[in-house]
Formats: C-alpha cells, sequence, structure tokens
C-alpha cells in the first residue's frame, strides 16, 4: 500500500511523517506542530502517499469514495484526519510535554525508542548543552534518516546519537553504553511500538531498559487496550489499522487491560504515574474542533516512573 515497498525503512516513517507534515502544513487549531517533518519527505514522496491515499478511499469507506468522487483534497483530508494523524499527533504533544517537565526536573537523556523520522532534536537546539538525545531504531531505518537529514541540509549536532537496535530481539545495553549513554537520569519515549511487541518482549525491553537508569527515571508510552481486535471505531478506523499492519507485514500482536499493564509495569519496578484514556485524550487535545481529528479508540498513554 502506498506504493512505498513492505518492509523498507521508509514505509512507516514517512508515512507519519507525511501526517505530521499534513497537519502543520493544513489544519487549525494545532495538535502538535512538528514544522519540520516535510524537509524529510522530497515532494515526489508526499505526492506518492498522496495519490496512494485518495486512490485507497474505498477501502476506508466506500460511500465516501462515492459521495466524494473527484474531490481529491476533501478525501485526502478525510482520510488524514480520521485514520492517518489523530494518534501520532495527540501522542508526541503529550510525550513532548512530559519530556520538556522532566527536563525540568533534571533529565539528562532522552532515548526515542522507534525514532523514525523524529525532528525533537532540531526543534529543541536550545537543549543541546543540558540534553543528550538518543535515537535507537533498526539500521536501514537510521541510514534512510541520516540520508533525509543531509539532503534537507540539517547538521547532526554532537548531543544527537544514533543507536541501531531491533526491539524483537534480545536487548542489549551495550550499543547504547558504546554511544555514550551514563547512569543519569533518563526519559524514554517508545512511541507506536508497544502493539507490534508481544508481552514478554516488551516486559523484557522495558526491565533492560530500567535496569541501566537510576530512580525517577520514566517512560511515556502508547498502547491498545483489550478491544483492539474486536473495536471497529469511527469509519471502521481501528478495523482498519488492523488490517493495515497485517497487510504491511508488521502485524499487531498486544493489547492489554489497565490492570495487566500495571502489573506488567509493576514487575519491572515501574509505577503509573499518568494514563489517559480515549476519553481523556480526547478531551485534552481534541476538543471543540470543526474537522475530523478526534482520539482514537482503544488507543490509551501511559506515563510510568522507576520506583
Amino acid at each position: 500500500m502506498y506504493g512505498l515497498q513492505k518492509g523498507s525503512p521508509s514505509l512507516t516513517s514517512i508515512i507519519s511523517a507525511f501526517g505530521r507534515a499534513y497537519h502543520s502544513r493544513f489544519d487549525q487549531p494545532k495538535v502538535f506542530d512538528d514544522y519540520l517533518a516535510e524537509r524529510l519527505i522530497s515532494e515526489d514522496e508526499y505526492e506518492e502517499i498522496k495519490a496512494n491515499m485518495i486512490q485507497g478511499i474505498g477501502f476506508f469507506n466506500e460511500e465516501l469514495a462515492q459521495k466524494w468522487k473527484g474531490h481529491s483534497e476533501q478525501i485526502l483530508k478525510w482520510i488524514t484526519q480520521v485514520q492517518l494523524s489523530p494518534t501520532p499527533l495527540a501522542r508526541a504533544a503529550y510525550c513532548e510535554g512530559v519530556l520538556l517537565n522532566e527536563v525540568r526536573l533534571g533529565a539528562k537523556q532522552y532515548v526515542i525508542l522507534g525514532a523514525g523520522l523524529d525532528t525533537f532534536c532540531f526543534r529543541h537546539p536550545e537543549l543541546q548543552d543540558t540534553l543528550d538525545i538518543f535515537e535507537v531504531d533498526s539500521p536501514m531505518t537510521q541510514e534512510f534518516k541520516k540520508k533525509k537529514l543531509e539532503q534537507a541540509g540539517f547538521e547532526i549536532p554532537s548531543h544527537l546519537h544514533f543507536v541501531p537496535m531491533d526491539f524483537s530481539k534480545a536487548f542489549s545495553g551495550q550499543p547504547l553504553i558504546e554511544a555514550g549513554f551514563t547512569g543519569k537520569k533518563t526519559f524514554f519515549s517508545l512511541l507506536g511500538v508497544s502493539y507490534y511487541l508481544t508481552k514478554d518482549e516488551l516486559s523484557s525491553l522495558l526491565a533492560h531498559l530500567f535496569a541501566l537508569v537510576p530512580t525517577g527515571s520514566s517512560i511515556v508510552f502508547d498502547y491498545a487496550d483489550e478491544t483492539l481486535f474486536e473495536a471497529k471505531g469511527v469509519s471502521n478506523r481501528v478495523e482498519n489499522m488492523v488490517k493495515m499492519a497485517a497487510a504491511s507485514g508488521e502485524p499487531m500482536k498486544s493489547c492489554y487491560s489497565y490492570s495487566e499493564m500495571e502489573r506488567l509495569l509493576e514487575q519491572c519496578g515501574l509505577l503509573i504515574y499518568e494514563t489517559l484514556t480515549p476519553e481523556k485524550i480526547n478531551e485534552r487535545y481534541f476538543s471543540n474542533r470543526q474537522d475530523h481529528l478526534s482520539a482514537f479508540e482503544t488507543i490509551h498513554y501511559v506515563h510510568a516512573v522507576k520506583k
């Protein structure tokens, strides 16, 4: 789908960046303004994703495909706002709000697990002397991103460190340490990843990560609740999300009740500091909008802290 090769390092990272770029360019008010995202997508890539989204309207909503035939911008807006953007935008807004507060509280390191085409480092140059940033992702995705940064004219600053890693394999802290990671107070983000890991893989990853850092270190991540594989959502968007993940070769594997997530974190030495349900996410980030953006059913955010 989208005309990009299955398993290519560009697929999820470019589509996510496309959603952020579209929102920054066209939507008001902003949930999360990643004004640099479009610089990491070529015009050809942007147009290709746009064309494939529009052609795919029948998959998302057959009725609208007939009703809006020939109205390509209206179709693109609907697909982007209903299906593509809500979760990446709101979870990024939540995560970066927590992160900036953690920096004020003394966090010295930020580890972005599954960084993709993240632009935090370049949107916050004022943190260069106070925060070391470690972007963790697959080697293919990281090489792809470095090429994108170079093409866009970004210089990689000294406090940004790339750490290649495969999350589904046994975790080792050694690559992080070799990149300059130390035992200082750390903030982790794990956005858009937990669904694709088994419960044992997520538990193992968190236990190993937090063995490296002191008390007070914390993480923000999103997870799907126990209704993931039964829920339909607005215009079947939850069902569509599960189908698209399977079709792309990266099936969703895990969903959790709140008590199950609480137990998993407890076993890793973590306490839930805050959790946002879909209702709370909608209230905080999408209230009083006049467009199609709303919080995704089944997706929750959690901020957990090491005891």
